[in-house]
């Protein structure tokens, strides 16, 4: 599978690993109301879709980029790539 990165074009996907569902971003705050039952929920509970999923990968052996990759999980089809960093900073200013 050829990952396209954002800034070094395709990649194999031997050069990465996977970490996961991209939720992971989105992690609670500990000190909000009920964050026993949200980090519960963080740590333990994913979600196993078949078609269209945002998903981790670390650039382990290339630049060590973080990004996200939105793929079809029946195809592994590519859909989206993006920079981890760009995904969290648009999160936090609420785009």
């Amino acid at each position: 599978m050829l990952i396209p990165h954002p800034l070094l074009g395709l990649r194999d996907a031997a050069e990465f690993t996977y970490l996961g569902d991209a939720a992971l971003i989105e992690r609670p705050d500990w000190q909000g109301e009920g964050a026993d039952e949200a980090f519960h929920d963080y740590v333990y509970l994913r979600d196993n879709p078949a078609g269209a999923h945002r998903e981790l990968w670390f650039h382990e052996h290339g630049d060590r980029s973080w990004l996200v990759v939105t793929r079809d999980t029946r195809t592994h089809e590519i859909l989206k790539v993006e920079l981890a960093s760009d995904v969290a900073f648009r999160r936090e200013a609420g785009a």
